[in-house]
């Protein structure tokens, strides 16, 4: 083979043609087997159970469907982890809603109690006008009595 100096020199075919000659016989003088083929010895992961190959498939297309259809089944997962952080929340709010429910029937016990004591205020307080009502006619009764008692006296 020819050696490269620093400077550029014109390129001789002859010379050129001469060294793949020389190159190819000495490729002849090895032993140079051809190599046998041998098939891929890793395992893809197989595909989800909801598809299957077609036998009349290339090898090309039968990579490029299990590419795209691993990348759907893997945002598929994705969405059921967000599905997962939804049914957290749809439980958080049950348990407020339940705690809402407590609270309101809570309150609705509280303003009966309310009513039920205003009630009884209510009757109170009228007892105690009717009570002060009958304290008076009977003192105005008794007045008059002695009024009258005290006229009838002096005459």
């Amino acid at each position: 083979m020819r050696a490269q100096t620093g400077a550029v020199k014109h390129l001789d075919a002859s010379q050129l043609e001469g060294e793949v000659r020389e190159a190819v016989q000495q490729s002849h003088h090895t032993q140079v087997q051809p190599l046998e083929f041998v098939p891929r010895t890793f395992l893809a992961p197989p595909v989800p159970d909801y598809v299957s190959h077609r036998e009349d498939v290339s090898e090309i297309g039968r990579l490029s469907a299990e590419a795209i259809v691993k990348e759907y089944e893997e945002t598929a997962k994705e969405i059921e982890t967000m599905g997962e952080v939804v049914k957290e929340m749809m439980q958080r709010c049950e348990a407020l809603t339940s705690n809402a429910s407590s609270m309101l029937k809570e309150i609705q016990a509280t303003a009966a109690r309310y009513r039920k004591e205003g009630k009884r205020m209510f009757t109170e307080i009228e007892s105690c006008s009717s009570a002060t009502d009958e304290v008076r006619r009977m003192c105005e009764a008794f007045r008059d009595k002695i009024a009258v008692r005290e006229a009838e006296a002096k005459k």
